[in-house]
């Protein structure tokens, strides 16, 4: 968990230290049209790894798989009344793991992906 914005520099980062770690040439990356997503650097780095980059049309959560999980989390969230900033991000770590594979499978396929693999 990143306490903080992710500005460009935060995500420039993740995508260099993280993401095109794990990429193979022909992954396809798709992502929605937040600004640090779309920065020339960004594009490049996820070419050099031999993937291709999709963007989302502009205003469509419903094509967003990490929508689906965020407003799981905010409901367990409004229900755990967590009254203190440690309380808080403690919860959220603990929810997060409770998230599983099948659970993210059937994100995707709700928002319309064909396939993905676990």
């Amino acid at each position: 968990v990143f306490d903080g914005p992710i500005n460009g520099q935060c995500f420039r980062a993740y995508v260099e230290q993280q993401l095109v770690a794990v990429l193979k040439p022909g992954d396809i990356v798709v992502m929605d049209n937040l600004g640090s997503h779309k920065s020339a650097a960004i594009r490049q780095m996820i070419k050099a790894a031999g993937a291709r980059l999709w963007y989302l049309p502009p205003y469509s959560p419903d094509l967003n798989p990490i929508e689906q999980a965020f407003a799981k989390i905010k409901h367990w969230m409004r229900q755990a009344q967590k009254r203190t900033v440690e309380d808080t991000w403690r919860h959220i770590g603990h929810l997060v793991e409770t998230i599983e594979a099948a659970e993210c499978k059937n994100y995707f396929a709700n928002a319309g992906y064909a396939s993905v693999k676990t």
